[in-house]
């Protein structure tokens, strides 16, 4: 208990400093100055939800290949926790976009395949919620977010392989891209800080999926007693 204490006020310090880096230590940018600064965390939110969406499709992969249930629950503790920050991302988009480009959104190739993105993974937990039978819950939605996740390169390499409203790839874009390396620290910094913070949910939403299946594998276990020893009284009756 100690030592998650700690690892959870660790992670919340880091979140701290992150901001404080991004608000105070990078550099202003000469074009977008103040409002240019949401970048560094909603770029990191990307990173955070791409990473769980990646964590899902390995799990789904994982279950449909052992059967084992650990993975289910692997799956949609990171897929709930992957659409907390893709949601993020979205939020911070427009709140961005609408100062720099004077609209809030426009449906070109990279916003549109994000909003799919995100509507793939809602699909997936609502699907979930729908089959309340866990032996088929399971392999569902495992083979629907092995699909939802074939979004996520195309997400990316979208402003690669259309215009878009976006500019070209800051990052591994060729000649011309990258940042300050002030910059490119804080974003570091930024991304490491939501990163643990998406591995600590992940780790929490996990433990309450296990707990889930238990408490309704006791209560099935219960009710089968129960129904046996209904059986057996009204034999006895007779």
């Amino acid at each position: 208990m100690k030592s998650r204490t700690l690892v959870t006020l660790l992670a919340a310090g880091l979140v701290f400093f992150a901001g404080y880096a991004a608000l105070f230590i990078a550099p202003d940018e000469r074009t977008m100055h103040a409002i240019q600064r949401i970048f560094y965390f909603h770029v990191a939110a990307w990173m955070a939800s791409f990473t769980a969406f990646f964590v899902v499709f390995i799990a789904n992969i994982a279950y449909l290949v052992t059967r084992r249930i650990e993975w289910d629950f692997l799956g949609v503790s990171a897929a709930e926790v992957g659409v907390a920050c893709c949601t993020i991302g979205l939020i911070t988009g427009p709140l961005w976009a609408r100062p720099v480009w004077g609209i809030w959104w426009t449906w070109d190739a990279r916003l549109t395949t994000t909003f799919i993105l995100w509507l793939l993974y809602i699909s997936y937990l609502l699907l979930r919620g729908l089959l309340e039978d866990a032996p088929r819950r399971a392999p569902l939605s495992a083979i629907f977010g092995v699909f939802a996740f074939l979004d996520v390169p195309l997400v990316y390499m979208s402003n690669r392989l259309w215009r878009t409203q976006h500019p070209q790839p800051v990052f591994f874009g060729g000649n011309g891209s990258g940042v300050d390396p002030t910059m490119s620290r804080v974003l570091l910094l930024c991304a490491i800080a939501l990163l643990g913070v998406m591995v600590l949910a992940v780790m929490d939403r996990y433990r309450l999926e296990r707990l889930r299946y238990e408490a309704a594998e006791l209560r099935v276990a219960v009710e089968t007693r129960r129904a046996e020893r209904e059986s057996i009284s009204s034999r006895g009756a007779r």
